[in-house]
């Protein structure tokens, strides 16, 4: 059995998972779980920080179907995302 990794933005990703936990499900706050859910999506490794991904779609009683359904069209609709004047990041890890 191959041993669990830890993914380099795991760290960073349990703060914005735990905010999720107590959090509404705003435009925001759907996108970055849309986002979450697919880097850990087959990530060997993180398995409590997925598991409260799976409770988060449990508590907004969303499937991931859903999830996915919903911020494609906030996506279509315009940035989700607002980038702070003279910023430039991207978080392709």
């Amino acid at each position: 059995m191959a041993q669990d990794q830890k993914h380099p933005q795991e760290h960073r990703d349990r703060l914005i998972v735990n905010e999720l936990l107590v959090a509404d499900p705003s435009d925001h706050n759907l996108a970055e779980l849309a986002r979450l859910r697919i880097r850990y999506i087959n990530f060997p490794g993180a398995r409590q920080l997925s598991q409260d991904l799976d409770l988060i779609l449990e508590q907004w009683q969303l499937t991931e179907g859903e999830l996915f359904e919903k911020t494609r069209q906030l996506h279509e609709k315009g940035k989700v995302y607002k980038k702070s004047s003279g910023e430039d990041v991207q978080d392709w890890n």
